[in-house]
């Protein structure tokens, strides 16, 4: 999400709704901010999902991953991460040569590791949620410009902390801030913004 901006972070659009401004001009993204960013989720599958695709958006733009989910949905089996858990080399050069994703090798292989780190988490914490969930701040403060935003926080940073001492990769602070903003664990969405539930 773009931070920083000098003009007006809000902005109203033909259907009379305000947004974050970041997510103007592209269809897609404006979707994906008015229908999934920020809205609680406690499914083990998506919050698997995202904190994998998170990684994969490290050095690019959330939009260009967004145009690929689909794409990352078939060659990641769904995320579903019992059946990635399982995956060999093998599997990991098919993906290295898929074009429709991003054919990062560590990123890919950060994914499948990940994977069997979850199962590992599903045992000892009762599910991913309840992980992930623990991290959610103390008290939500409401930001009106993008600039009252941070990257990362002690919460992302201890999320972090934890999940690389269990083994996880490609989950630094700022993946992991990315993560909790998009899947409700902290509500971004700006002051005055329509989809701010």
């Amino acid at each position: 999400m773009p931070l920083g901006t000098t003009e007006s972070d809000l902005v109203t659009g033909p259907d009379n709704h305000a947004r974050c401004r970041w997510c103007v001009g592209d269809p897609l993204y404006q979707k994906y901010h008015d229908e999934e960013w920020g809205i609680p989720v406690t499914s083990d599958r998506t919050l698997f999902e995202k904190i994998c695709l998170e990684g994969f958006q490290s050095g690019l733009s959330w939009l260009t991953i967004l145009k690929r989910r689909e794409n990352f949905r078939t060659a990641f089996a769904n995320f579903e991460f019992v059946e990635i858990a399982g995956w060999s080399a093998k599997q990991v050069d098919r993906l290295v040569l898929d074009a429709s994703i991003i054919r990062h090798r560590g990123k890919i292989e950060a994914t499948i590791n990940n994977a069997a780190r979850a199962i590992e988490m599903q045992e000892a914490e009762g599910s991913l949620s309840d992980f992930f969930w623990q991290f959610q701040p103390a008290s939500d403060s409401i930001p009106t410009l993008f600039a009252d935003v941070p990257a990362i926080t002690e919460e992302s940073t201890l999320m972090s902390k934890e999940l690389k001492k269990r083994g996880w990769k490609f989950v630094g602070p700022t993946t992991c801030y990315a993560f909790m903003q998009a899947m409700g664990i902290v509500n971004d969405h700006l002051l005055g913004c329509s989809f701010r539930r």
